[in-house]
């Protein structure tokens, strides 16, 4: 076990939390993260994909990338974004993944920390364009568990799979950080089988 596997065990049992599951077998991917209601999310994230012996590649405003904490970020496998008006997040991470041998996409589909029923469909852009699958990847701040969740393929109809996506999560009974910021939108609760 790597320096940083130990230290992102230590960092996640002291902050009480147990990892599920494995780091995706696949070179390329998405793996998401529900629900996001709070920047600690990242932190979680990071030690428990860490510590499964991945390096999640995460996407944060490019605000935060000042020195020193820029340093840092890019080191924990963060990329930045510009969200400004007229920027295309989706078409900038569909080339950062093009471009590499390997990432596992971190991405929150909520799009914001905030409560909010429509989720982004972005991340099944991205997951078209670069022919990955996407990872169900979740936190639950009720149980302290997080994991990477199930493989799930998309199909062609994105609006569909975005469904199918936010019924899997309601039917997970998963609390955010934040209690009540956090909805799968006016789905009926329905866990995907096998995809």
């Amino acid at each position: 076990m790597s320096f940083r596997q130990k230290f992102s065990k230590r960092l996640l049992r002291w902050m009480g939390w147990t990892a599920e599951g494995s780091i995706p077998p696949e070179d390329k991917c998405i793996v998401l993260g529900v629900p996001h209601t709070s920047v600690v999310d990242f932190v979680v994230a990071w030690a428990a994909y860490t510590y499964m012996g991945g390096t999640p590649n995460i996407m944060i405003k490019k605000e935060f990338f000042f020195w020193p904490l820029g340093w840092l970020l890019r080191k924990m496998g963060a990329i930045p974004v510009d969200r400004s008006k007229g920027s295309n997040v989706a078409l900038h991470n569909i080339q950062a993944l093009k471009n590499s041998q390997k990432m596992h996409l971190a991405i929150a589909p909520e799009g914001t920390r905030k409560k909010t029923d429509k989720w982004k469909m972005g991340f099944l852009t991205i997951a078209r364009a670069c022919n990955v699958p996407v990872y169900l990847g979740y936190f639950n701040y009720r149980t302290k568990k997080v994991g990477t969740g199930i493989r799930f393929a998309v199909s062609d109809n994105p609006k569909e799979d975005l469904k199918k996506i936010q019924a899997h999560y309601a039917a997970m009974n998963l609390e955010g950080r934040h209690k009540g910021c956090f909805s799968c939108g006016d789905v009926t609760p329905k866990l995907i089988e096998n995809n």
